[in-house]
């Protein structure tokens, strides 16, 4: 009974913490979070707003915590005592500073969040998640909702332009016209002096034409003052899509910054290169959108170059261009470093150190973009949109000056056609005033020719009509994040298994010393050390092997862990199990209950520094240090392996490793048993007679 309890027990202590740890971040809708909504909302343009009402109502359609509406005393005292895990507090003037966006001194908004920290270690970094993911979301929507007003301002205004563009060619060719016949004009009411008939028709012609000419100026007029509303609309919408485009370049910049990792990486000789090569596959990935993202900033910076009519922005472009170059060099980097590696050779010390300097000059570059952004970038959009509005002045100046002109132009033409009924002395009045007249026509085409060498009407509609969903979506999500799972695990208990397991193992064998005897108690035997550490150790083992035994089988059939490599995964145990039984026999073995001790202490330093739990990386530098040399390291390298997928190289490495272990605790036993316990069976002695260590 005591031996199938010793094959039982250890067992039990792994399917418990596997059962216990199967799917803690699945079932986070048991975390209580109070929502407090003080939130008074606001006006906005005429509108009732209450942006904590939407909140609520959202999170209401969350499950993944749980959310509980109550009011500030309910929620302080709730987190207090415990019964909430943490609050958020939705302010009340939170919908009132999101309206200052459309001020001149815009506040952001706030979310309190209040934890207790005492309950639990891990539930403080999930509620963390939960608050953050609700004040991204905000971030996010109202960035999606602003743009697309934006734009679809822009669009209104390029439809409209676009609409109206055949009358202002019209007009235009029209000006243009009467400039150029209107020497014929003064030469006709010459020639009437002599041939009234020739210059009757003439003036007859004109007059025709003299209210298309009329009509189409005014409304060109009306088109005009439309577009100078369009502008004044665009200029506040473009200068808020400023923050935007600087937050992508900060992304950007962050990108840049993620390629040290596999510098980090790479530089670790205690790290294979192998393991480097996911983080290198989603660093090539992120490097790529980050090139498109760059693409998509440079053309709306030179759409804007191009409509402001300057250079200002060149340098700007000119350094994402660089930036964009050195995105697709350093993704070309990563990529023969991943070509190395699956070659099986090491990346050379210079592809790495260009990687890691490519890194620190994208930074620098970036860095310099975002520093002047400012002082060049806002300044050169708040240009474009001068000079927008400057032109649309423009247009309704010479519009207007063409609509006061015409009827000069038609009074003339009324009097010439009398002229020539009244004879030669009123053809002599009408001669007089043809000076001025030609004046005012030369001054309306000069000016328009000054608008079509300082802009191209159709590039400001192709720039104003874009997509607006697409380019809304762009603006809130720049960049998608593509996640791709090597060696996938469905469940957290799954994943924990292979640690729990190695440590039940460990546990198993720690309970046979504590409970059977690594000595003969038969005096009148003549047995050699050898014969009796090999003899007992093989009683050991027996028993160790069955709790591996056990133990697998329970993993896989009775708790349904994911395994890969079933047969594998039996096999490493067993091999685990031998390796610790040998290492806590020998050690008890030679130096008895000290040995025991021993093993009990380097049962707990392998439980924090073996990364079972947590990655050695962020464990302190002394667990860091040891880790390579516990034993616990390997063997749960090797179970993971065959729980996920197996490396062979990695499973040789740490086999050989674990077999070093065995076989330096076999030469300690063979060699150091008979002389060791010789030296400390008076100690034992004394101990016995103690009463107090059997």
């Amino acid at each position: 009974m005591i031996i199938s309890g010793l094959v039982i027990l250890a067992p039990l202590y792994a399917w418990f913490n596997i059962a216990a740890s199967w799917d803690p971040y699945g079932s986070t809708s048991g975390l209580l979070v109070a929502i407090v909504n003080d939130d008074k909302g606001t006006t906005i343009q005429g509108k009732d707003v209450n942006i904590g009402n939407e909140i609520v109502n959202s999170l209401k359609e969350n499950n993944l915590l749980g959310w509980r509406f109550v009011d500030r005393a309910e929620a302080q005292s709730g987190v207090e005592h415990g019964k909430y895990y943490a609050s958020i507090d939705i302010t009340p003037d939170f919908s009132e500073k999101i309206a200052t966006i459309l001020t001149n001194d815009p506040v952001k908004p706030e979310l309190i969040y209040s934890v207790n920290e005492k309950i639990n270690a891990v539930a403080p970094k999930i509620t963390a998640t939960g608050a953050s993911g609700i004040a991204e979301q905000i971030s996010k929507n109202f960035v999606k909702t602003a743009t697309t007003t934006i734009f679809t301002l822009f669009n209104e205004l390029g439809a409209d332009i676009q609409q109206n563009l055949p009358s202002i060619e019209k007009v235009k060719q029209i000006v243009f016209k009467l400039e150029s016949e209107f020497p014929q004009i003064k030469e006709i009411i010459n020639l009437a002096l002599t041939d009234a008939g020739k210059a009757q028709r003439l003036v007859s012609n004109i007059q025709d034409n003299l209210p298309t000419i009329e009509r189409l100026s005014k409304n060109g007029q009306e088109m005009s003052s439309d577009f100078l509303n369009f502008s004044n609309k665009a200029e506040d919408a473009l200068v808020k899509a400023g923050p935007g485009i600087k937050q992508d370049l900060t992304m950007l910049q962050e990108i840049a910054s993620s390629t040290e990792d596999i510098t980090s990486l790479l530089m670790n000789s205690d790290i294979k290169p192998e393991k480097a090569i996911p983080t290198a596959k989603s660093i090539s990935e992120r490097l790529g959108l980050a090139g498109k993202a760059v693409d998509g900033i440079v053309g709306f910076l030179n759409r804007l170059q191009t409509m402001g009519g300057n250079n200002k922005l060149a340098s700007a472009i000119d350094s994402l261009n660089g930036v964009k170059n050195k995105f697709n060099e350093q993704q070309n980097n990563i990529q023969k470093i991943i070509s190395l590696i699956e070659q099986g050779k090491k990346p050379t010390e210079a592809l790495i150190n260009n990687v890691n300097q490519l890194s620190k000059q994208l930074k620098q570059d970036l860095g310099g973009v975002i520093d002047g952004f400012d002082t060049t970038i806002m300044p050169a959009i708040q240009n474009a949109i001068d000079k927008s509005k400057s032109i649309a002045k423009d247009v309704g100046d010479i519009l207007a000056q063409a609509q006061k002109s015409l009827p000069d132009v038609t009074s003339l033409l009324s009097d010439a056609a009398k002229g020539i009924d009244l004879g030669k002395d009123e053809l002599a009045k009408v001669q007089k005033d043809l000076p001025d007249i030609e004046r005012k026509i030369h001054q309306l085409a000069n000016k328009i020719r000054e608008f079509e060498n300082s802009a191209d009407i159709k590039e400001i509609i192709d720039l104003l009509k874009h997509d607006i969903k697409k380019q809304s979506d762009f603006f809130a999500e720049p960049v998608l994040l593509k996640e791709n799972k090597i060696f996938p695990m469905p469940n957290y208990g799954s994943s924990m298994s292979p640690f729990f397991t190695t440590l039940s193992l460990w546990v198993g064998a720690l309970l046979l010393i504590s409970l059977l005897s690594v000595d003969v108690h038969q005096p009148s035997a003549n047995y050699k050390s050898y014969q009796i550490f090999f003899g007992r150790f093989l009683t050991f083992l027996m028993i160790a092997l069955l709790q591996a035994l056990v133990v697998t089988l329970g993993d896989i059939y009775i708790l349904e862990t994911y395994v890969v490599h079933k047969g594998f995964f039996i096999l490493f145990a067993l091999f685990n199990s031998t390796v610790f039984t040998l290492i806590i026999y020998t050690m008890v073995s030679i130096f008895g209950d000290v040995g025991k001790a021993l093993c009990i202490v380097l049962l707990v330093l392998q439980i924090s520094g073996s990364g079972g739990t947590f990655p050695i990386q962020v464990t302190p530098p002394f667990f860091q240090a040891i880790y390579p040399f516990l034993p616990f390291t390997h063997a749960i390298n090797i179970m993971r392996e065959a729980a996920a997928g197996i490396l062979w190289d990695v499973v040789a490495k740490n086999c050989i490793i674990l077999i070093i272990y065995g076989s330096l605790m076999i030469l300690l036993g063979v060699a150091l048993k008979k002389s060791i316990n010789k030296f400390t069976a008076k100690f034992k002695k004394r101990l016995k007679s103690s009463d107090l260590i059997h």
